[in-house]
């Protein structure tokens, strides 16, 4: 049972409830129980709190034996973005790649699967779906994290995401409002900013927003952006023509609204996070996501102080931080009454990456009658519903044969041309496919390369070997579509794996499109590669 320390005051407990803090380990530090007990309603979870599957149980029960509703939030997307498989990839295949197959009842399954395992080890909700639509080719933080281009797309599969991962017991956190995906600016490093009219984003960006508020969503997370359309002086976590106006007032929304990081430098360089988060609550968010880059007790401290302050300096009205709370409370009470097992260690219902079930792995939609049923239809943490990430990543490739196809039979030497790796993705997850290629193919070997020299120096360690070149977004890096074209034309029978937003035309005796750099993305494309 919840019990809040004597002697601190409501107005205390209030600040503290509408954080969302990080911290670092995996186990709870004192000082993080110790404000639980004060009033603080919710922990972050990032790739530095995971080991194992039954760590994750235990730190989270040692969280609710401090509050028994505290909500446990954690930013796993599936695909490129994982947390809960941060050190061997996702057995999910992202955004893009799911609506590759566009199959609505595929969405929903592997959303159901990957919130059944988050509620497993205590996890009550999730940063995600992602509900941008990746309408800038450029952009170079959201890509496979997108369902698509395409609005209607993107809003029904937003729509199956929310309500398979709710269906789970996890609350879901639609991101990032009113829309980041027309940025060529990641919000991790500065302010991104989108001129589109009016008449664009009522059409473009907030259809999928309202398919998701339509479908039930938990919470919704707001965006780094500057929208001038829609605001010409805040960006939209601290704009309360956006948040207020906008999501509340016009879309009709009543649910939680998180910021994104306030550390991130979009908000922090700007109005630093103390001034932020005061601005954000007032704007009419109701929880701060912080702890990313910041994961320590006085940041804690230093944002419930300034909030505090800004209520009694009467910068923040009382009202609204204690409706903000109230929000927080009433979405940890939900998760709770969601909750009918308790979390064990027995997250994965099945060894990730099993292969049974398996479909076809040519072109995106192929065999999507009986997969999608089988995908479907199956009770959670069945053996066919633990395998719904490699069926759906099987349906995502996108294979084409070049001119010179002929099947690899020997072992290959694999050249990943491998980019610098953006914030929100890390860099400690890995990506690829000369792990399961060498499975596969015993004898496969693998180099990394990038920057200007690196289709000469993949030629050179190739040797004799056919060459599988992994790329990640080739129409994003100049070098990287420079480095293919050495490759192709030194070795004409080079595979080509693309792992990002496949927006370059096929290339290569055989070019497979996987729509994302999950780990299931990665054994899919080796199926397709080694004949499998």
């Amino acid at each position: 049972m919840t019990t809040i320390a004597s002697g601190t005051d409501t107005l205390t407990r209030d600040a503290l409830a509408v954080l969302q803090p990080g911290f670092t380990g995996t186990s709870a530090p004192s000082w993080l129980l110790r404000r639980l007990g004060e009033g603080l309603a919710s922990v972050g979870l990032f790739g530095r709190n995971i080991a194992t599957p039954a760590q994750v149980a235990a730190l989270t029960a040692q969280l609710r034996a401090e509050r028994d509703d505290v909500l446990v939030a954690i930013d796993e997307e599936g695909g490129d973005v994982t947390r809960l498989e941060v050190r061997t990839g996702s057995s999910f295949p992202g955004n893009h790649a799911l609506g590759a197959v566009d199959d609505t009842a595929l969405t929903e399954a592997v959303a159901h699967e990957l919130g059944r395992r988050l509620a497993a080890c205590g996890v009550n909700l999730n940063w995600a779906p992602s509900a941008d639509i990746n309408s800038n080719v450029d952009n170079p933080v959201i890509g496979v994290r997108s369902f698509g281009a395409d609005t209607s797309l993107v809003a029904r599969h937003t729509a199956a995401y929310v309500s398979g991962l709710q269906s789970a017991g996890v609350a879901a956190c639609t991101k990032h409002f009113p829309g980041h995906g027309d940025t060529a600016v990641d919000s991790h490093h500065a302010m991104p900013r989108i001129d589109a009219e009016l008449p664009v984003l009522e059409s473009r960006e907030l259809v999928p927003f309202r398919a998701a508020i339509e479908a039930g969503t938990r919470a919704v997370m707001s965006a780094h952006i500057l929208v001038p359309a829609l605001d010409p002086v805040h960006p939209a976590t601290l704009s309360r023509r956006i948040l207020t106006g906008l999501l509340r007032e016009e879309l009709g929304y009543d649910g939680l609204i998180v910021t994104d990081g306030m550390e991130m430098q979009a908000i922090s360089a700007t109005y630093g996070i103390e001034r932020g988060s005061v601005l954000a609550i007032a704007a009419g968010a109701d929880a701060i996501c912080v702890g990313g880059g910041l994961s320590d007790e006085p940041t804690v401290l230093r944002l419930r102080d300034a909030l505090v302050a800004a209520v009694r300096s009467g910068d923040l009205p009382e009202e609204r931080l204690a409706d903000a709370a109230a929000r927080v409370r009433a979405l940890a009470a939900w998760t709770a009454s969601t909750q009918t097992t308790p979390p064990s260690a027995s997250v994965n219902g099945g060894a990730p990456g099993g292969t049974s079930g398996r479909g076809s792995s040519s072109a995106a939609g192929s065999a999507a009658g009986s997969e999608a049923g089988s995908a479907a239809g199956p009770a959670a943490g069945s053996a066919a519903s633990a395998d719904v990430g490699l069926v759906a990543a099987r349906r995502a490739l996108t294979v084409t044969r070049g001119a010179h196809f002929t099947p690899v039979t020997e072992a290959p030497y694999v050249a990943a041309l491998t980019p610098v790796a953006n914030i929100a993705v890390g860099d400690e997850t890995p990506w690829g496919v000369a792990a399961e290629l060498r499975r596969l193919l015993p004898g496969t070997e693998t180099g990394s390369f990038t920057g200007e020299r690196a289709g000469a120096e993949a030629v050179a360690a190739a040797g004799s070997r056919r060459v599988v070149a992994v790329v990640r977004d080739a129409h994003r890096h100049t070098w990287m579509a420079e480095a293919l074209d050495i490759l192709l034309a030194a070795r004409p029978d080079t595979v080509v794996v693309e792992m990002g937003v496949p927006q370059s035309p096929p290339r290569g005796a055989l070019h497979i499109a996987t729509h994302g750099a999950a780990r299931v993305c990665g054994l899919a494309a080796a199926e397709a590669i080694a004949g499998a």
